[in-house]
C-alpha cells in the first residue's frame, strides 16, 4: 500500500508532508519521497529508501515551500530504491508526480513515448503518467494543464490516485482519481490532499471526495473540481 499527501497554503510544506507521511505509514511502504517548490520556480525533489525518518534526514530544515507533494511507495514495477521511489519527474523536471494505484497499459505507453524521443530513468509505471503529461503539456495542450491532465486520464488504463505539480504553476496542486482513494482538505491555513483521512486530522476535519474521472485544483485560497470534460463540478464539504 502507498500513501499520498498534498499541501499548498500558508505552512511550511515540508513539515506537514512529512507528518502527513509518518500519520500513513500504518499502510506499509519501502521508501519516501517529497517534491516541493524553490524559490527559482523549480521543482526539488527529496526521496530515500527507508522510512519517513529517514526521508526527514535528508530534507533540508531552511525549506520554507509552502506547497509540495510527498509519497510513500510499495515496490510493484522496480526494486525499491531512490531511482524508483516517488515523486517522479517529466524529462525537463518541470512536472512531478505522486500515484497510488496501477497503470496497466504503461509499457506500451512507455514505448510509444520512447519512439517520440522520451527517456525514462525509472522502472515504474508512475513515470509514464510524468511523462505522458509532459508530451501533451508542451504539445497539442499548449501549456494547459487541465487540458494536458484529461488528455492523459483519456490515455491511461488502470487505477490512479495522483498528485502533481507543474512548475510554472507555483503554489497549485492538482489531484487526480481514477478507482483509488484520495480526499481533499480545506483547512485555515491552506488546501491539502490525502490518500487517507489520518494525514488531514491534524491540520482540518473538512474535506471533499473525489469521484472517480475527477480533477482538483488547489490553491492556498481555492479548491476547484472538474470532470474529465473540463467541466466544473460543484461539491459540499463533509465533516
Amino acid at each position: 500500500m502507498c500513501g499520498i499527501i498534498g499541501f499548498t497554503g500558508k505552512l511550511k510544506a515540508q513539515d506537514v508532508l512529512l507528518t502527513g507521511l509518518a500519520s500513513l505509514e500504518y499502510r506499509g511502504y519501502d521508501s519516501a519521497g517529497i517534491a516541493y517548490f524553490k524559490d527559482t520556480g523549480k521543482i526539488s525533489l527529496r526521496k530515500t529508501v527507508g522510512k519517513v525518518k529517514d526521508l526527514r534526514a535528508i530534507c533540508d530544515d531552511d525549506n520554507n515551500s509552502t506547497c509540495g507533494i510527498g509519497h510513500t511507495r510499495w515496490a510493484t514495477h522496480g526494486e525499491p530504491s531512490v531511482v524508483n521511489a516517488h515523486p517522479h519527474y517529466s524529462r525537463d523536471q518541470k512536472i512531478a508526480v505522486v500515484h497510488n494505484g496501477i497503470i496497466e497499459n504503461y509499457q506500451e505507453l512507455k514505448t510509444r513515448l520512447i519512439n517520440k524521443g522520451f527517456t525514462f530513468a525509472s522502472q515504474t509505471d508512475t513515470e509514464v503518467v510524468a511523462q505522458l503529461l509532459d508530451y501533451y503539456y508542451t504539445g497539442v495542450s499548449a501549456g494547459d494543464s487541465l487540458d494536458a491532465i484529461t488528455r492523459m486520464m483519456m490515455h491511461v488504463r488502470g487505477s490512479y490516485a495522483l498528485g502533481i505539480l507543474f512548475a510554472d504553476q507555483p503554489g497549485v496542486v492538482y489531484a487526480v482519481r481514477k478507482d483509488s482513494p484520495l480526499i481533499v482538505g480545506k483547512a485555515e491555513n491552506g488546501s491539502l490532499i490525502a490518500s487517507d483521512v489520518p494525514a488531514l486530522l491534524k491540520y482540518t476535519r473538512t474535506v471533499y471526495y473525489i469521484d472517480n474521472l475527477e480533477i482538483a485544483r488547489l490553491t492556498p485560497d481555492s479548491i476547484e473540481f472538474f470532470n474529465i470534460d473540463k467541466e466544473p463540478v460543484e461539491k459540499e464539504a463533509s465533516t
